[in-house]
C-alpha cells in the first residue's frame, strides 16, 4: 500500500523534472511535501531512489525500473478516469476528430453530431502525416484518414474505399474525358501535393509504374489549394475522389496507372476506447 496514487504522481514529477522543487511546481504542491511522498516510498519499502548530494539530485538504479510501472500506471489511472468522464458526459462530453480529408470526414461527423447533439465536436484538420501524428500524441481521439498502417499501433475500421482521381477545370480538353493516363498527364501543367500527402504518394506510385519522372508546374501544401488552382485553369491537379463534397468549376478523371480501391479508415490507438469512440466508429455512411 506504500506506492499510492499521490505518492506515484510525486515521485514520477520528479524522475520527469530532475528535482523536487520542479516536482512541486509540476504538481502545484509544496517541496516538503514532494519530498516527504518519496520519502515515505523509501522508507516503507526499505530502498534508496535517490542519492542527495548538496542540491543536486542523482537517480539510483532502482529508480528507472521502477519509473517504468509508475509511468504507466498513471497513465492508464489517466485513462481510466478519461473513460468514465466521457461515459458520465456521453450527452454533453467533449470529442476530439481529426481528419485529412473533408470527406467523409464531415459526413461522419454530421451523424455523430445528428446521434448525440450534446457532445461538443473539436476538429483537427491536417496532412495524412499530421493527423496520423495527432492520433499517436492523442491530441485528437479518433482520426479518418485513407491507407492507415496495419502495424500493431491502431484499431482501424473502413468506413468506404475510394481512388486518387485527375482534376481539371472545366474549359480544359481533359474535361471532356472520363480516364486519362500518366503520359497524357505529362503534356500538361501538374499541380503536386507535398511529399507527406496521401494523395501525393498514390500520384507517385502512379507515374513511378509508368517509369515516369514528372516535374510539377506548382506543389501546394493545402487540398484547398490544388482544388482551386485546377478549378481557375493553371494545370491538372489530383484529389481523393470523395474527399471534397464541391464539384463545381472542376471535373473528375480517372487515370490509369492510379492503384484503385483504396480503404478510408476510422482509427484509434490500439487499447484505447470509450463510448464516444464506440458511437463514432459505428456510424455507417
Amino acid at each position: 500500500m506504500y506506492l499510492t496514487s499521490p505518492r506515484i504522481r510525486a515521485f514520477n514529477a520528479v524522475m520527469e523534472t530532475g528535482s523536487f522543487s520542479a516536482a512541486a511546481t509540476k504538481l502545484g504542491l509544496s517541496q516538503p511535501a514532494i519530498t516527504q511522498a518519496v520519502r515515505e516510498i523509501e522508507q516503507a519499502a526499505k530502498v534508496t531512489l535517490f542519492q542527495r548530494q548538496g542540491r543536486s539530485l542523482a537517480q539510483t538504479a532502482l529508480c528507472a525500473e521502477l519509473y517504468r510501472f509508475t509511468a504507466e500506471a498513471e497513465r492508464l489511472a489517466g485513462e481510466a478516469l478519461r473513460v468514465l468522464e466521457q461515459h458520465a458526459n456521453l450527452e454533453t462530453g467533449k470529442f476530439r476528430i481529426g481528419i485529412g480529408n473533408s470527406m467523409p470526414g464531415m459526413a461522419l461527423i454530421r451523424e455523430f453530431r445528428r446521434r448525440l447533439p450534446g457532445v461538443q465536436v473539436q476538429v483537427e484538420l491536417g496532412s495524412w502525416a499530421t493527423i496520423l501524428k495527432a492520433v499517436v500524441e492523442q491530441r485528437v481521439d479518433v482520426g479518418v484518414l485513407p491507407n492507415v498502417p496495419n502495424d500493431g499501433r491502431f484499431e482501424r475500421k473502413v468506413c468506404l474505399k475510394q481512388d486518387v482521381v485527375a482534376i481539371v477545370s472545366e474549359e480544359s480538353p481533359l474535361a471532356r474525358s472520363t480516364q486519362t493516363s500518366c503520359t497524357e498527364l505529362l503534356r500538361y501543367p501538374l499541380i503536386f501535393r507535398t511529399q507527406s500527402s496521401s494523395t501525393q504518394k498514390v500520384v507517385d506510385q502512379g507515374f513511378r509504374s509508368a517509369k515516369l519522372t514528372p516535374v510539377p508546374m506548382m506543389v501546394l501544401d493545402t487540398r484547398d489549394g490544388v482544388y482551386e488552382a485546377a478549378a481557375n485553369g493553371l494545370g491538372v491537379g489530383f484529389m481523393w475522389e470523395f474527399g471534397s463534397s464541391r464539384e463545381d468549376k472542376i471535373r473528375k478523371i480517372r487515370v490509369i496507372e492510379f492503384e484503385q480501391g483504396h480503404p478510408e479508415h476510422v482509427f484509434h490507438l490500439s487499447g484505447r476506447t470509450s463510448p464516444l469512440i464506440t458511437a463514432f466508429e459505428a456510424i455507417q455512411l
